[in-house]
Parts: C-alpha cells; structure tokens; sequence
C-alpha cells in the first residue's frame, strides 16, 4: 500500500527520542509519513526543536508557542520569547496553544490571557493555530469564537470531544486533529468520527504520547500514526489510502504547503 501521511502534531525532539530520532524517522517514511509538524511547549524545548528541524529539512517543521501547562508564574517571560522568535524568523503554525483544566486550574487567568495573545499574533503573521483543550472545550471554542472573524484557522489537537462540540469547530472553520484515542476501545470518539466530514479531519500521534492500540503503554511514534488512519478509514467505510490521501490534503491545506 502506497500511503502518503502527514503527521500534524509529534513532540519528536523530546528526551524520549534522543537515542534513536534517525530510527524513528526512518520507521515513519518507510510507512508512508512525508511530513512532521514539531508543537513547541515553552522555552525549554526550542533549541532542540529548531535542531530537529534542521536535521531534517523538508520534513520536520517547527511551530511556536507556549502550551497552556506552562503557563506558570513568569508566563510573560515566556510568551515574550515566543514573540521574538515569531518576529525572527517564519513558522509553520502557533501551537500548541489553548487551555488545561485537567493538571492544575492554579494559572487559569494566566491561561486565558496567554491564549488570547498567541491567537493575536497567529492573525497578525497569518499563521494557523493548534490548540491543547483538555478539560476545557467550551471555554477554548468561545475564545477561538472572539476572535474569529474569517482569517483564524487552524486545528484542535487531540480532539475527543462531542458530536455537538465537533460541529462548533467545524463550524469555526477549524479541523478536529484525530489520534490515538480512536483506537481505544471505550471511546465515543468513533461514533463522533463517523458523522463528521472527512475534509475536517487531519491526523497526528502527539509522539510520545497517546500510543495507539496495540502499542498502547509504549513510546508513540510517527510509525504508528498508519494504525490510526486504519481506524478511521474503518470507521468512515472508505479505503486507507482514500482515508490518507483527504487527510493529507487537509494537512496541507492548514499549514500552507
């Protein structure tokens, strides 16, 4: 099977990586993954994600931003880096970015300005967003809504929400990244899935996280991601190669290339 895939969300310059990054690169092209989209976290991870990139030109691309559980006391600090690094030189997306309700509500105020300003920026570079929402859908599409008036577009990472939720950011113009979950055996995600539009839908692993079945408990990687374009193309009754060429277009779509 010949498939073209597009990883649009994979922390692959993490520690967990640092042994084998060539491997695993390697792993993923030989299943059909041409591109890697690289989320920042906060100022920690930018060296080593720029140089991840610049291994791997034409494949990995970088974004930038700060991710909501970063968002601690010096979060202006660390939105004024991402500020200068968006001034410097171009990336492919602001993310990941958004609100976190699930590991600590102690900076939410915090969380909510520092969302508010990336999409600020995002619109002035014209620039998609990713967007982290665990624990906190309603309040990240209303934010996503405020601002929204035709030039924001981007992507809700990790999407696992409701039927009615999917249908806000659909209506939003945004796409639902699916991963992981939707191989997991007690999710509704499938029942979701199977009412949404394949043109709304990109693909990610969020490497090293959300291990797909049946590696679930195992380091993710961008090989995996062809258990879960299997899973949707399953769930959405269409071939694997049907399932990645759409999936692919829309990646493409998103950031522009």
């Amino acid at each position: 099977m010949n498939l073209q895939l597009i990883d649009t969300h994979c922390h692959l310059y993490g520690k967990d990586f640092s042994t084998d990054i060539q491997a695993v690169i390697g792993r993923a092209e030989n299943e059909g993954v041409q591109r890697f989209y690289l989320p920042a976290i906060d100022s920690e991870v930018i060296d080593a994600m720029l140089q991840l990139e610049q291994d791997f030109p034409g494949k990995c691309f970088a974004m930038m931003g700060l991710h909501p559980c970063s968002v601690k006391e010096d979060y202006e600090q660390e939105l004024a880096v991402v500020g200068e690094w968006l001034a410097k030189r171009p990336f492919k997306a602001v993310g990941e970015i958004g609100l976190d309700y699930y590991w600590d509500k102690t900076f939410i105020d915090a969380q909510h300005k520092a969302f508010h300003k990336q999409i600020e920026w995002a619109l002035h570079y014209g620039l998609p967003i990713v967007i982290h929402s665990r624990d906190s859908m309603a309040d990240s599409i209303r934010i996503v809504q405020e601002h929204q008036k035709g030039q924001l577009r981007g992507i809700f990472h990790c999407f696992t929400g409701t039927l009615a939720e999917a249908q806000q950011i659909i209506d939003l113009g945004f796409y639902l990244g699916i991963g992981g979950v939707i191989t997991y055996k007690n999710t509704h995600l499938r029942e979701v899935l199977k009412a949404v539009s394949m043109d709304k839908i990109v693909l990610e692993t969020d490497a090293p996280y959300l291990t797909p079945v049946p590696f679930r408990g195992k380091r993710n990687e961008s090989s995996y991601l062809k258990y879960i374009v299997e899973k949707v193309a399953e769930v959405k009754e269409i071939g694997v190669e049907e399932a990645a060429a759409i999936t692919t277009a829309n990646a493409k779509k998103i950031f522009g290339d």
